[in-house]
């Protein structure tokens, strides 16, 4: 018997263990985006929370408390819902500045809407401002955060009929954030533009239907 038992704790250390060294290698994809962004676009989206409380307080202590909060969603950071994607169509769209960027002391200001236009193919979306002296035109990218899409694109300026693509200009280039903040409501947050403002925030809502006489 005892002969017996020797075998059976023979046989016991023989048989392999299991590998307590192996470890599930997990690969961590970086979002498209940030492949073709210039290392300063990727840093102004990466700061944009800052730049955030910079830009509302600065308009703020110069006394626009009642026009950010007659804004709603539109100007609150955390306010971002899912489904960031737009549906393709007509849209009006219309900025609102932090910081003038000419030298000027105004820290919020208003313009009037302006037509925008969101293009979709079965890989992209695209977003174009039609009207307007200041025209952005680029993509859509998907991000790490479902919550949000990066816009990367340029500025057409003037008569200018073919915006470049992003990265032929640095100067013209633009780079910010896309969200969806009610129904049908977004906005689209470019921190430190080129025009050198805080912040710009462009609304985008559907553009009415025009009936058909």
């Amino acid at each position: 018997m005892l002969l017996a038992l020797m075998f059976l704790l023979a046989g016991c250390e023989s048989s392999p263990g299991p590998d307590l060294k192996a470890a599930a290698s997990v690969v961590v994809q970086e979002p498209r985006w940030r492949s073709a962004a210039s290392p300063g676009d990727i840093a102004r989206i990466d700061r944009l929370a800052g730049v955030w409380t910079e830009a509302l307080a600065s308009a703020r202590s110069a006394g626009f408390e009642r026009q950010i909060a007659a804004e709603g969603a539109l100007l609150e950071p955390d306010a971002a819902l899912p489904r960031p994607a737009p549906t393709p169509g007509n849209y009006m769209c219309r900025w609102i500045r932090f910081g003038s960027g000419d030298g000027r002391p105004r820290e919020f200001t208003v313009y009037q809407p302006f037509f925008c236009h969101v293009g979709a193919t079965d890989d992209s979306i695209s977003l174009t401002k039609q009207t307007g002296s200041d025209r952005p035109s680029g993509y859509l990218f998907e991000d790490s955060n479902v919550r949000r899409m990066i816009f990367l694109g340029s500025l057409a300026l003037g008569n200018e009929t073919d915006p470049l693509a992003y990265g032929e200009d640095s100067e013209r280039d633009m780079a910010g954030i896309f969200e969806r903040v009610g129904p049908l409501r977004f906005r689209l947050v470019v921190p430190r533009p080129q025009t050198g403002s805080i912040l710009e925030v462009l609304e985008l809502t559907p553009a009415p239907v025009q009936s058909e006489e």
